[in-house]
């Protein structure tokens, strides 16, 4: 990729990341309608832009399987998770993609650390696993809800009101180990106004199509809005970092939010820079001798070889254009 559109790609997402050692308030700092100066009009054209860039980019992780991503995304009820989700990633080869959704945690999970039903969804080498909702939950649900931390049955030592600040070390040690082994963590919050929330909830109701995605409990944690402001702001501020930093995302509009998103995950996989590997002298030449073998199998009147001159007559004409232009 040119070094023109990697930079306005890092431009366009730079007042989104969370600086590492910032003290973040959600209020004071991030604005939920915040859009750039952007019209909806043009985003579609960017969106598209951005899942054809990744599209390539995913193919080229998956060839050069050295590297994984694991994107996370935060969000109260109504955020648009699962619509950033479809859109961002509809371009795609869904083989090289995991999603992960973790809702209450099951038996056999509250048995096991906190991390470990995390970690059984990290992604191989050459994928990308998203995480719908993710090991942030562990310091944003518990959190507004410590009854929730009673139920992991941990020892009375681990449990002291210093518990979130050792939560907050261990993600971060915990994504510094997974960076250094190669696998990048992409941290995504789609910040959503109080009020739009509202507006996304009667929508869910008054549309049948839509009520199997409401839930009484949605309401019910709506009236916990600014414990869950105060839980979010704190975890921004503690868990964003030089190698796993957070991005807050505008999701009023949900359009933008998906640019957004995109734009992050592109600029991830543009600082990965996955290569197509190189093969060897000896792969080169077996390369070679099958080419001709297939070659002397071409029809009579059929080119030789249908891609290489498809190929050069497309360079031809490319050479031509420049001509008339000069």
């Amino acid at each position: 990729m040119s070094d023109d559109r990697a930079e306005r790609i890092a431009e366009f997402i730079r007042p989104l990341r969370v600086k590492p050692g910032s003290e973040v308030r959600l209020d004071r700092d991030f604005d939920p309608r915040y859009r750039a100066g952007m019209q909806k009009q043009d985003g579609v054209e960017l969106l598209r832009t951005g899942v054809t860039l990744l599209a390539e980019y995913q193919e080229r992780l998956a060839a050069a399987d050295s590297h994984g991503v694991v994107l996370c995304l935060q969000a109260l009820d109504a955020g648009g998770k699962d619509g950033t989700i479809r859109h961002v990633m509809s371009g795609v080869n869904p083989q090289g993609v995991r999603v992960s959704s973790f809702k209450v945690p099951s038996a056999e999970e509250l048995d096991h650390d906190y991390l470990w039903r995390y970690a059984r969804r990290l992604p191989e080498r050459g994928e990308i696993a998203i995480f719908n909702r993710s090991h942030y939950e562990e310091v944003l649900v518990v959190r507004v809800h410590p009854e929730n931390l009673v139920r992991q049955k941990l020892p009375a030592e681990a449990c002291g009101p210093e518990v979130w600040d050792q939560r907050y070390r261990q993600i971060n040690e915990w994504e510094r180990y997974l960076t250094d082994n190669g696998f990048k963590v992409v941290k995504i919050f789609l910040n959503l106004s109080k009020e739009e929330q509202r507006t996304r909830f009667l929508k869910r109701i008054d549309l049948p199509e839509k009520n199997w995605k409401f839930s009484a409990a949605d309401v019910r944690e709506r009236r916990r809005w600014d414990d869950y402001q105060v839980a979010f702001s704190e975890m921004l501020s503690a868990t964003s970092t030089k190698w796993a930093p957070w991005y807050v995302v505008p999701a009023d509009r949900k359009w933008f939010a998906r640019i957004c998103a995109a734009s992050i995950l592109a600029h991830t996989l543009i600082g990965i820079d996955p290569r197509y590997p190189d093969v060897g002298k000896e792969a080169r030449k077996e390369l070679l001798s099958a080419r001709r073998d297939l070659e002397r199998e071409a029809p009579e009147g059929a080119p030789a070889d249908p891609y290489a001159d498809g190929a050069r007559k497309k360079r031809k004409k490319k050479r031509k254009k420049e001509r008339e232009r000069d």
